[in-house]
């Protein structure tokens, strides 16, 4: 009697090498989400700074009395340290058998280049880029994770009001900007994060790039935020007056800094080429717009993951998105710019010059 050929597919061995990886691959990615939550413990606690202030290196016992951890919550700390080492934000030194004493048996935690990013600025003494550890507050928020919550019920929702919403705005009720102009500390601490992150990127435009901004004399950041990237700019160029413009509750939260001179406006961005490009010709100096974002598409696997993560967190919390190539020249091309170059900067980030004459608009979208 002829066989006939079984329609189930043929099952994987359990232990086929391909299965085994596949397997603890999808168990990483269900929990991934305990990565940035334990990040954000380890910033609250102060763990970066505590290792840095042991001179790069701390014992465990250093860490609990140093970090403000309850009596009751001692005993999970190491667990804590042990996942935070598993996944490189920070390093362990065992020592050998041959030196290993009790006090040390554990090891010596240290921070890694990642975690070094993560020291306050009060005590790193380091030059150039400050501490990211606001952005990362910023950024795992109970209302960013709520929303995050709500995004396979977005993509599957047939009503045609909520379609055209955020994930964001179906879990709170406003968009992110109605959040923060109702709560004060999610307006402080979305701004100190932002600060934070445009001022690692502007520091490094300015040494690396820094002759984008020849031949300016005044400069307009739109969606600025509280100024820290006008503000760098004008103390590395002090001949170019610097402006911001951004919504009320970020303005209204501004003080001088007493350093430099900044002019703050209160607008919004919507539109923003299309505004730019109307500034630019209604002047006889002309001007040109500079452009610090996104370009999706770079060809290192980690830099790309970066970029995309980004894009759907814009489809979370804002309308926006992140742009690839063909994107922006499209973009560029409809609201008029016709010439223009792009380069890449800071890893997943381009700097795009629209090009015109001496007064120049400096745009950062999202």
């Amino acid at each position: 009697m002829e066989k006939t050929q079984s329609s189930t597919p043929m099952a994987v061995s359990s232990f086929d090498p391909e299965f085994l990886q596949a397997h603890a691959e999808l168990w990483n990615l269900t929990f991934s989400y305990l990565k940035a939550m334990a990040l954000e413990c380890a910033i609250k606690l102060g763990i970066p700074n505590i290792i840095h202030c042991c001179g790069g290196g701390a014992s465990l016992s250093e860490l609990v009395n140093s970090s403000p951890v309850p009596e009751i919550r001692k005993p999970h700390l190491p667990r804590l340290m042990r996942f935070l080492v598993a996944v490189g934000i920070f390093s362990l030194d065992i020592p050998t058998i041959e030196v290993e004493t009790t006090e040390k048996a554990v090891g010596i935690y240290r921070l890694t280049p990642l975690s070094r990013l993560l020291v306050d600025d009060a005590i790193s003494g380091v030059d150039g880029h400050g501490s990211l550890s606001p952005f990362v507050l910023s950024q795992t928020t109970k209302y960013h994770v709520s929303a995050a919550m709500h995004l396979s019920d977005w993509f599957m929702s047939e009503d045609k009001e909520v379609a055209i919403e955020m994930p964001f705005k179906a879990a709170h009720g406003t968009d992110l900007w109605g959040v923060m102009g109702r709560d004060a500390n999610m307006n402080k601490v979305f701004n100190a994060g932002m600060g934070s992150d445009s001022r690692l990127a502007i520091d490094f435009v300015i040494s690396k790039c820094g002759e984008v901004f020849d031949g300016i004399s005044s400069l307009v950041d739109v969606g600025g935020g509280t100024g820290t990237t006008a503000r760098a700019i004008a103390k590395a160029f002090p001949h170019i007056k610097c402006s911001v413009l951004d919504l009320p509750n970020v303005i209204n939260t501004i003080t001088a800094d007493g350093i430099v001179d900044i002019f703050y406006m209160i607008g919004t961005m919507m539109i923003v080429l299309t505004q730019c490009k109307n500034a630019i010709h209604s002047t006889k100096a002309g001007g040109k717009v500079i452009i610090i974002d996104i370009v999706v598409g770079s060809p290192s696997n980690d830099m790309f993951e970066a970029q995309v993560l980004f894009d759907l967190l814009m489809m979370v919390i804002t309308s926006g998105k992140e742009r690839d190539q063909k994107e922006w020249h499209k973009l560029f091309m409809e609201t008029g710019f016709s010439h223009y170059k792009t380069k890449s900067v800071l890893g997943f980030l381009s700097i795009t010059e629209l090009l015109g004459c001496t007064q120049t608009h400096l745009t950062q979208e999202n």
